[in-house]
């Protein structure tokens, strides 16, 4: 984000609707302060715009205000805007976590038993994880469930990838989710649209008025959700790089452990891993392809580094459910039950218990139904020394398999799948990638944005380790 325009903005925001609006300027707002003085909206902007740190109160006032439509948009772009700049207090982002944790519905996990080990990735190209750690958790002797919702960007979010398999329900009665949870051992349901809906109004208002990248504002809003979920233990995946939400290491470190510390706060230990997203995760993206991926990935056949993160969340994920005694048991266990062929029998045992079928995961041309069908070649010779993550998730997005903007439609055929990435030799006139669409108006700009993201050299470049680092409890 240009600092001056920000800068421009924010002093825009902070002063020309208070000359033009008498009434705000009077701030006559219903709650008081410990000693009985009214808090004004004006007052709280002034303070954070300053650096101060607010009241547990005041966070309160500014949140539920704006959520129940008290405090106008331009208010709440201004507090938003001097958070980015200022900065939140541990105490504050702790705070601000828990007022839009409870703006809406609390799930209760009761009825399940044993330890319940969410897990929320903070997303990236090829990121499928869940359609593999949930039934592979499960058939180790855990319980998982899964809220998730619709993605925005390069493809689809789980619930999208889990729709794409006809029949497959995500939307079904709470005491139905806890009954496949307990007998299966994983379900997963799409988000309820009661969870932190002050989240929901603040994100849509950060989206456009560029206070997207607030690390206090971030986890917040992460962690409202994955709190009001009812799980017991949280498995953060914080991605970094070209692909990833955070680029800089350090700045994905700091976020981590920012989540780190709400959820330790909140009484839901917290663990989190900073892994790789410099290169597309597996080779597929889009939303049936990743499907088929993630199926492979449990037969044993997957990726070798999208079966390796796999393995250690999932292993993580055993240890933190207390059902290992440390992380190699439980990598060793997670191990054996993919060779058994248990993982993949979850997986198809879970589809089948929510409306899909198993007729339909048999068939491999079931996951190649797109009508055009395209190979991407090299143009140069050379070692493929770097890839804009962030571009070859663009071209998927190209093809129709992910949306642009909320309510877009998703083409669960489109999108594409690598047989070259970062470190391989490629030939003139090899194949890279294979391209999946429906519509042959896509192809061009798919293949432009493409060919822009790929980078050759004559020298091979060193291999990136896939887990970075680990924040919170041990391995």
């Amino acid at each position: 984000m240009n600092e001056e325009f920000c800068k421009f903005f924010f002093i825009f925001l902070l002063f020309r609707p208070f000359r033009l609006t008498e009434p705000l300027i009077q701030g006559k707002i219903e709650t008081t302060r410990e000693g009985g003085d009214p808090i004004r909206v004006c007052d709280i902007i002034d303070k954070k715009k300053n650096g101060l740190a607010l009241t547990a109160g005041e966070i309160k006032e500014l949140v539920e205000g704006y959520t129940k439509g008290r405090i106008p948009d331009y208010q709440m772009s201004a507090f938003l805007m001097a958070v980015y700049f200022q900065g939140m207090t541990e105490e504050e982002v702790f705070d601000m976590t828990q007022v839009m944790l409870h703006s809406g519905e609390q799930i209760s996990l009761d009825q399940i038993p044993g330890i319940k080990v969410d897990k929320h990735s903070t997303g990236g190209v090829g990121d499928k994880t869940t359609l593999v750690i949930g039934p592979l958790v499960a058939a180790c002797g855990g319980k998982v469930s899964k809220l998730s919702g619709a993605g925005l960007g390069f493809t689809g979010g789980t619930k999208d990838k889990l729709e794409a398999i006809p029949g497959y329900q995500t939307s079904i009665p709470k005491e139905r989710f806890y009954e496949i949870v307990n007998q299966v051992g994983v379900s997963v349901v799409g988000q309820n649209e009661n969870i932190a809906p002050a989240d929901k109004k603040i994100y849509a208002l950060r989206d456009v008025t560029a206070t997207v990248e607030s690390i206090p504002l971030i986890a917040s809003s992460i962690m409202s959700k994955k709190l009001a979920s009812g799980c017991d233990k949280i498995l953060l995946d914080v991605t970094v790089g070209s692909g990833a939400f955070m680029k800089d290491l350090e700045q994905a470190r700091k976020l981590a452990q920012t989540m780190v510390d709400i959820g330790e706060r909140g009484g839901v230990p917290t663990v989190a891993m900073l892994t790789d997203m410099d290169v597309p995760l597996g080779n597929a993206v889009g939303n049936l392809l990743e499907v088929k991926e993630a199926m492979d990935t449990l037969q044993g056949r997957g990726p070798a580094d999208f079966t390796e993160l796999c393995m250690e969340m999932s292993a993580q994920m055993l240890w933190m459910a207390e059902l290992v005694k440390d992380h190699d048991e439980g990598r060793r266990r997670v191990e054996r039950r993919i060779s058994s062929g248990e993982a993949y029998e979850k997986f198809v045992e879970m589809i089948e218990a929510q409306g899909g079928s198993r007729s339909f995961l048999e068939k491999k041309e079931n996951f190649q139904r797109a009508e055009i069908q395209e190979s991407f070649v090299a143009r140069e010779e050379g070692y493929l020394v770097k890839m804009d993550t962030k571009g070859c998730g663009n071209a998927s997005m190209l093809l129709g398999a992910g949306r642009k903007k909320l309510g877009d439609t998703i083409d669960p055929d489109a999108g594409l799948v690598f047989c070259k990435k970062k470190g391989d030799y490629v030939q003139k006139g090899e194949t890279i990638a294979k391209l999946y669409t429906n519509q042959s108006s896509l192809l061009p700009d798919a293949k432009r944005m493409l060919e822009a993201s790929l980078f050759f050299g004559a020298q091979k470049p060193e291999k990136d380790p896939l887990i970075l680092d680990w924040i919170g409890g041990t391995i």
